[in-house]
């Protein structure tokens, strides 16, 4: 089977939107499967229904990466975006045909800077990891290329500055790694290696004045390359593709700037979900008290009840019903944005949590619980109680059963477990919290939950001082220890 590309794909009689040549416009650092289902995905549809006419220069961020194989297929994928609808399955394909080229500077470094020439470039999208955005001393000025991404960044806007001087233009850079202030952090890595580079103030302020540095938040499940499919997907399609990428059929990009960002990026023409706001962050709230804390608050409690995937939990009567009225009567009363705004991303929540092609493990998301706690649901609950004066039962109820699954039976190799209906599983966390949780799981039950409810380091500060929350907790996990989780659930629910 012959190998995608333009040639192929012309010779099969292909009748979709192809976009072969235009300005390259953007340049994206990274070529992983997040970007290729999300931004590209975005600008690909932008070029058809706005006339955004933009090509992806995609730049290989470290050593190893991808770009022998872009370019091989002259930067053309498949991807499918896949979800539920109507009680039932949707997919959409789409052919991807934004990206011109993809660089590896480990292998050619005067190609990537020669980029920084192009006037036709404006725009700057990354996807790093959240390692990625980090300022490291040992980056200079001269290395081909610097190992950190921001040195990268810095190394090419100056590259731009020397060919245009004052008069070059600036780009709109939009960082989507999941880090908070993003691209706020972005710009002060970039700012400190223009200073320990010493660049010069004329630099310093063409960067400040005609770069923006855009935070971002970025949400879509992409679950990459589908090994078990893809033979089948070629032979359906008719062309060997090694670059499909699979995701789901939600996306969201909430990007923070001006007003005339809205008119200048024309995503919203073309009916993309992507929100242009003067500040991202009460978008980023509602994602990660919603979506995020009813995660980490409905696994401990489902996976204890028995289930194994978010989808099961969802289509669970009782664990369906427990996730939707945390949503709605505990976690949105605490937020700012518009509540039909809220109503409707919620809405989109559970459709996501019936996607019938993704898999996703309730063990995964215990991965690091005590902090995901923390950070996702603990503002909710203190929130809720100062709006009630009482805690919220429901997140309560989660809590408690957090503390039953992190209330190990065995320790061995630094490793902790726990046990579901004669069944072990792995209490993942970092090393420091595990041996606070062993030494804490041989307490008895009260005296448990009290001292994992005071401990500062695992929350930040007592649980124990918020009114009612320790009693509730103790409560139901007294409740979840003599009936189990399923029946504590049952209770609860027709409490």
């Amino acid at each position: 089977m012959d190998l995608l590309n333009y040639n192929k794909i012309e010779k099969t009689g292909f009748d979709g939107f192809l976009l072969k040549y235009a300005p390259e416009r953007v340049l994206q650092f990274g070529e992983g499967n997040f970007l290729r289902g999300f931004a590209d995905c975005f600008i690909d549809i932008a070029n058809e229904k706005a006339g955004f006419g933009a090509k992806v220069v995609v730049v290989q961020p470290i050593a190893s990466g991808m770009t022998d194989a872009l370019n091989a297929q002259d930067g053309l994928y498949t991807l499918y975006l896949r979800g539920e609808q109507n009680g039932g399955k949707h997919e959409e394909k789409r052919l991807i045909s934004c990206i011109s080229r993809a660089l590896n500077p480990y292998a050619d470094y005067r190609a990537f800077l020669d980029c920084a020439r192009q006037q036709s470039l404006r725009y700057i999208v990354s996807n790093t990891t959240e390692a990625g955005i980090a300022f490291d001393a040992a980056c200079r000025f001269d290395d081909a290329p610097p190992s950190s991404f921001p040195a990268k960044l810095t190394r090419f806007l100056y590259e731009r500055w020397l060919a245009f001087g004052e008069s070059a233009q600036g780009f709109v850079i939009l960082s989507c790694e999941l880090i908070d202030d993003n691209g706020a952090e972005l710009k002060q890595c970039v700012s400190s290696y223009a200073d320990l580079w010493g660049l010069g103030q004329e630099f310093s302020r063409w960067l400040d004045e005609k770069n923006l540095f855009c935070s971002t938040l970025v949400d879509r499940i992409v679950t990459g390359y589908p090994a078990g499919e893809a033979d089948a997907l070629n032979q359906a399609n008719g062309y060997l593709d090694r670059l499909i990428v699979t995701a789901e059929n939600f996306g969201l990009w909430v990007i923070e700037g001006p007003e005339w960002l809205r008119e200048e990026l024309p995503f919203e023409r073309a009916g993309l979900p992507v929100i242009v706001t003067a500040d991202h962050k009460p978008y980023k709230e509602r994602k990660v008290r919603i979506l995020n804390g009813i995660h980490t608050s409905m696994s401990p409690l489902a996976y204890l009840a028995g289930k194994d995937t978010v989808r099961e939990s969802a289509e669970d009567p009782a664990a369906g019903e427990y996730i939707r009225r945390v949503i709605h009567e505990e976690i949105i009363p605490t937020l700012t944005l518009p509540r039909d705004d809220l109503e409707n991303f919620a809405a989109a929540v559970i459709s996501r949590f019936h996607n019938p092609f993704i898999k996703h493990q309730l063990l995964s998301i215990t991965l690091n619980s005590v902090s995901k706690w923390r950070a996702r649901v603990l503002p909710t609950v203190r929130a809720y109680a100062q709006i009630n004066k009482k805690p919220p039962a429901g997140l309560c109820l989660g809590f408690s059963a957090l503390l039953q699954f992190l209330r190990g039976n065995r320790m061995e190799d630094g490793k902790l477990f726990g046990e579901r209906n004669g069944e072990s599983y792995q209490i993942a966390d970092e090393p420091g919290v595990l041996e606070q949780l062993w030494k804490l799981s041989r307490l008895e039950s009260s005296e448990y939950v009290k001292a994992v409810c005071g401990n500062v380091n695992f929350w930040g500060e007592d649980l124990n001082l918020i009114p009612g929350f320790a009693a509730a907790t103790e409560e139901f996990f007294g409740l979840i220890s003599e009936k189990g989780a399923a029946a504590a659930l049952e209770e609860f629910l027709h409490a």
